[in-house]
């Protein structure tokens, strides 16, 4: 990383960038982590200004914690990898702004999560976190399944399943149906006591949000609540489904990842499960993995 003048010179960095945090990491020759570091969203359809200080922060704190300063920003060749610029006007956006990097290279969050999953080599990814999709790159082709957005889409993610929590004790309270043990969970987490109280809560409220109720869902289908395990049934299949159609594209390899990954994959169809492989490394280093693969092919064209 250093040339004969001491200065380092073609610093490689990670960045993955979702819509409550970006991740930064900064790698060493033989890609051994450095330094990392965490800022806020990253997702410019939250916001361009937002998304392009958060990549800036998190990457200056990446650099820190490598022993380097911000001055060597300038020598940054970077991976950027991105939620939010699957759409075209918002990777236009994303390409177009003046970074501080020697070079940036952009990338949709799913590549370079993909990428990272297989060490940079063909596979596919099932994304279970706040949101949920199906990802595979496969001979340079990407497929996506899903990754429409909350509420309309995201499926078995963990804003749908939060938001199944809130539409079931909304009927139970409205005397439609029998309360379960997710009724008396998601009042108790929200410190509410009546539907008016229960809408003011949640009304409005974004993906991240309804995420954080998911685990109430899974805690009572612990419990054998009938309902719980009928949303996560619901759910669970979805992702089957989304398994079966990224077979289709004969990736060598599929990994599940995202942090309700481990909460659902128990609950996958057995023949979907036995396939799956644990991912080799995370999406920040995806993102390093796509820009020494981007850089290279620039340098020998």
């Amino acid at each position: 990383m250093l040339n004969s003048s001491g200065k380092n010179n073609n610093i490689f960095l990670g960045i993955d960038g979702g819509g409550t945090k970006c991740k930064a990491i900064v790698v060493s020759v033989d890609n051994q982590i450095l330094g990392t570091g965490i800022a806020g969203p990253g997702n410019p359809l939250h916001g361009f200004e937002q998304a392009t200080n958060s990549i800036i922060e998190s990457a200056k704190l990446a650099l820190a914690d490598a022993g380097l300063t911000d001055t060597d920003l300038s020598d940054v060749i970077a991976g950027v990898g991105l939620a939010g610029v699957n759409l075209p006007v918002l990777f236009e956006q994303m390409s177009a702004w003046q970074h501080p990097f020697k070079k940036m290279f952009l990338a949709t969050d799913l590549l370079i999560a993909c990428l990272g999953a297989h060490q940079g080599a063909d596979g596919a990814v099932m994304i279970t976190g706040t949101g949920s999709c199906g990802f595979s790159y496969v001979d340079n082709k990407e497929v996506i399944i899903g990754a429409h957005g909350f509420p309309h889409g995201d499926k078995g993610s963990g804003a749908w399943f939060g938001l199944q929590a809130a539409k079931h004790v909304l009927l139970s309270m409205d005397g439609l149906i029998e309360p379960t043990a997710i009724t008396e969970k998601l009042l108790n987490l929200l410190c509410v006591k009546d539907d008016v109280a229960l809408v003011e809560a949640i009304a409005g409220k974004p993906a991240t949000y309804y995420a954080r109720l998911a685990g109430i869902v899974f805690a009572a289908a612990k419990e054998g609540d009938a309902i719980a395990i009928e949303i996560i049934e619901e759910g669970a299949d979805y992702i089957n489904g989304v398994a079966r159609r990224l077979w289709q594209q004969n990736p060598p390899r599929m990994s599940m990842i995202g942090g309700l990954s481990s909460s659902i994959q128990p609950w996958l169809a057995d023949d979907i499960k036995a396939k799956l492989s644990e991912p080799l490394s995370a999406p920040e280093m995806g993102s390093v993995l796509y820009a020494q693969q981007q850089y290279s092919l620039l340098a020998s064209s």
